[in-house]
């Protein structure tokens, strides 16, 4: 019951990645009356709390071991008070300051059972070598998508059922239930012990093939932060494809979860960086054909989300389980390294809303309203092309990766 377990953490997490910064600028700028550039500006303010405190969450749980149960609890209360808090939060005199923060309070949570559920793998892996890890990463990601998925899809589902705001207050409270389940039924995971390791250091991870690692994963991460972001806008305001967001999103994670077992499967054949450089392109090739797709290309798009949501698939269980396996087979504690781990993709994320959310709004683009064709252009540009060029990117610095072993 281990790897079911490691699932329905994963799952409760998942709904504070991703889908806030997809349902966060429509409900930010729709519900309370804050305009793009603001929501832009405060997911970045919340990133420089997470520069001090996801490296001091990873020190605090490699520092004390026996305090895992505590550590994934407070993680799960965490998110149990914090959605609710947010989405039924109400228009008003201050509103970016309590939006803000609920927001550390949502994502001080996210970090702490993020760090904890991927710097335990080791622990929660039947056994510590790549394979095992890999099917780990397998589980962890599956859940993942599995939470992104409901997340994603849940407010439209809740609106259509009758709930109002949206559907965005029912949601809160939907995601608040789904802390406190996860965060009681995964409490077998904490008890099992963690083994022996050595202090983490810089030379440590660059010795490991670490260190490049996390630059690989933050400039990975910037394609999808950016994509996740705007896809609301993309799809109902440029594409003019209204209603079907949610379908689409579904349909995207739900690629992407049906493919990681294949990545894991092929991983073990032919080794994580080759089994990368098989799904990058994948993903370069749909961002190209986004920018090409005209309005009311429901086929069109449904085709791209359904390839993009592959290559996902493979970024999200391989780069992970690579990172694993280099500190494992360095004896190096992961946890403190995950931090860092995890700040980079959050950090990824804040600077795709702080970037694009504030240049959209100067273009003259309203969401839900009649736009401009340059104000569409832009969005255009920043949804599909500059993800484009920041893929090539990504994928020059797995080239540059030295060749592995194959996990089996």
């Amino acid at each position: 019951m281990v790897y079911p377990r490691v699932s329905l953490y994963a799952l409760m997490l998942a709904a504070a990645g991703i889908p806030l910064y997809i349902h966060l600028p429509r409900f930010a700028s729709v519900n309370l009356g804050i305009n793009l550039a603001t929501a832009g500006g405060l997911l970045l303010a919340v990133r420089i709390v997470d520069l001090v405190q996801d490296p001091a969450f990873g020190w605090a749980v490699d520092r004390w071991p026996g305090a895992q149960t505590v550590f994934a609890l407070a993680a799960a209360a965490g998110l149990a008070a914090g959605f609710p808090l947010l989405f039924m939060m109400a228009p008003g005199p201050h509103a970016a300051l309590r939006l803000g923060g609920v927001l550390v309070l949502l994502f001080s949570a996210y970090s702490l059972g993020m760090i904890l559920l991927y710097g335990r793998s080791a622990a929660l892996a039947s056994q510590p070598d790549a394979s095992a890890l890999t099917d780990l990463a397998a589980w962890r990601e599956a859940g993942m998508l599995a939470g992104v998925i409901l997340a994603a899809a849940a407010p439209a589902a809740l609106a259509a059922l009758g709930a109002g705001g949206r559907g965005y207050p029912a949601f809160g409270l939907f995601l608040g239930a789904i802390a406190l389940a996860a965060g009681l039924l995964s409490l077998p995971l904490w008890r099992r012990p963690a083994p022996a390791a050595r202090q983490l250091s810089l030379a440590g991870l660059r010795q490991a093939g670490a260190l490049r690692l996390l630059v690989l994963a933050m400039v990975n991460a910037l394609p999808v932060a950016v994509t996740s972001t705007l896809f609301l806008f993309f799809t109902e305001d440029r594409l003019q494809l209204a209603g079907m967001a949610g379908p689409l999103l579904i349909l995207f994670f739900l690629s992407a979860g049906l493919s990681v077992p294949a990545w894991a499967a092929l991983s073990r054949r032919i080794g994580a960086r080759a089994a990368l450089l098989m799904a990058m392109p994948l993903a370069i090739l749909s961002f190209a054909g986004a920018a090409q797709l005209a309005p009311g290309n429901l086929a069109g798009f449904a085709v791209i989300c359904l390839a993009s949501g592959a290559a996902l698939g493979a970024d999200m269980v391989l780069l992970p389980a690579m990172f694993s396996i280099a500190l494992a087979r360095a004896g190096l504690k992961a946890s403190l390294a995950f931090g860092i781990w995890s700040f980079a993709g959050k950090l990824a994320l804040a600077l795709a809303a702080f970037a694009t959310l504030p240049m959209l709004e100067r273009s003259g683009f309203t969401p839900g309203s009649a736009n401009s064709a340059s104000a569409l252009a832009t969005l255009n540009i920043f949804y599909a092309v500059v993800p484009c060029v920041l893929k090539l990117g990504a994928f020059a610095l797995v080239l540059a990766l030295p060749t592995e072993e194959k996990t089996a």
